[in-house]
């Protein structure tokens, strides 16, 4: 009954998804990214290529072939610049690395879970609490952008724990001394011995490459004449491989995985050299633990030598050309902008200085015809006519004015005077005797 509580325990299943999850999210970004870096790596070389065609292409070939070298050429390195921008704005946290470090944190503490601490009550407690802590320091590590995708496959999840192996951890049960050392110690030793042999003979490839590349212009150089312009592409080559190899940093990731080799085998060593009897619970959590510090060293090792990789490798050179293209477009546009606001600037004032010549001549024109039609009899009859008006409709706008002074004085005499039936006859005749007289017709 304990085992099957052991095999559903849902702390022990939440480890094993955050692990999942985790571990398929640091695959995915690591693929990604080496893509992303082959095909940068692949275009510039290509950029290379096609320089050397173009200046090539015979003159007698159809015009067509020259134009679409030139495309490839011009196409080549800007596709290059632009994903190395995009590499560098979404890759260069290397947050692939952090939830690497998550996965393989996970997974030492499930194996603690189900090893040293099976007998301790309070584990449950603890593995909760450890995964929580894993989760905020992954947290923190992506600068606060925790996008993962949900884990939804089996668990443990494959190909990393196959259940078609015999050798395969079940993942939920708790382990003994034999099974730790077979699920889990000499899983990880031979998955270290065939993952160094096959950086070996990639960085032996590698190494060969770069060999040949620089052989090869240096041959070509020697031979001169036309065929001295491949060295470029010898060069371009010699410098992506280069490149390449330093992004991997297989020397320092060779060695790191040979150190693992070496003590796994020393502490396997240890345990195959155990008589039965002497396997004790005390040697069997002493074989966990150094094995787990092992690999957890390991693991620290790697994401600092990769972390360093790339910062050694910075994409901001490679995305530069992108840059630059864009800059120099821009100065362009400036240039062409000022341009047209000098133009438009010079044709406004040529344009004034036209309008401006127009309108002193017609203004002078006009003020000559004002003169010489002034002079003439009519004209001078009907500013007389115009005068005799003016002054007529000045007196009766004095005498009207006086009117008013006239009314407001009798108003001011009489206001203490009410106008009504009763109002005695001398005092109605004294008023109308006041009135003042006007020429205006009545009625």
């Amino acid at each position: 009954m304990e085992t099957n509580q052991q095999r559903i325990a849902p702390i022990l299943e939440s480890a094993w998804t955050k692990y999942a999850q985790f571990d398929t999210a640091s695959s995915n970004r690591t693929l990604v990214f080496n893509r992303l870096r082959l095909w940068i790596a692949i275009f510039g070389v290509l950029a290379t290529l096609f320089a050397i065609l173009t200046v090539l292409y015979p003159a007698e070939f159809p015009f067509v072939g020259r134009v679409v070298l030139k495309v490839f050429l011009v196409a080549s390195p800007i596709t290059a610049s632009v994903l190395a921008a995009f590499t560098s704005k979404f890759f260069s946290s290397g947050d692939w690395l952090i939830t690497r470090a998550g996965a393989e944190e996970s997974l030492r503490d499930i194996y603690l879970f189900r090893t040293i601490l099976q007998n301790d009550s309070s584990r449950h407690t603890w593995l909760e609490h450890r995964i929580g802590d894993i989760q905020r320091s992954v947290y923190r590590g992506m600068n606060g952008e925790l996008v993962l995708e949900s884990y939804k496959g089996i668990l443990p999840p494959p190909p990393r724990f196959d259940p078609k192996y015999p050798n395969s951890d079940p993942g939920f049960n708790d382990l003994t001394g034999d099974e730790y050392y077979n699920y889990r110690l000499m899983s990880e030793l031979n998955w270290h011995i065939k993952k160094v042999n096959q950086l070996q003979k990639q960085r032996v490839r590698l190494q060969a490459m770069i060999l040949l590349a620089g052989a090869a212009g240096a041959f070509l150089a020697a031979l001169g004449g036309d065929l001295t312009i491949w060295v470029a592409l010898t060069a371009s080559l010699t410098a992506t491989l280069i490149g390449w190899q330093e992004l991997k940093n297989l020397d320092v990731v060779v060695r790191n995985y040979s150190k693992v080799i070496l003590e796994l085998t020393i502490i396997s060593d240890h345990w195959l050299n155990l008589e039965v009897e002497t396997r004790t619970q005390s040697e069997f959590y002493s074989m966990v633990q150094s094995t787990e510090d092992m690999l957890w060293s390991r693991n620290v090792e790697y994401i600092k030598a990769m972390q360093e990789a790339l910062k050694e490798s910075s994409l901001d050179e490679e995305a530069s050309l992108i840059n630059r293209v864009i800059q120099e477009q821009r100065a362009s546009d400036r240039r062409s902008k000022r341009a047209m606001e000098d133009a438009l600037v010079g044709q406004t004032t040529k344009s004034l200085d036209e309008a401006s010549e127009t309108i002193t001549e017609t203004f002078k024109e006009a003020l000559g015809a004002l003169a010489e039609e002034a002079a003439s009899d009519v004209v001078q009859a009907e500013l007389a006519a115009m005068k005799e008006a003016m002054r007529e409709m000045a007196e009766n706008l004095s005498n009207k004015l006086g009117l008013s002074s006239a009314l407001d004085k009798i108003k001011e005499e009489f206001s203490n005077v009410e106008i009504s039936a009763d109002t005695p006859m001398s005092v109605l005749n004294d008023l109308l005797s006041r009135y003042p007289k006007t020429e205006d017709v009545k009625g």
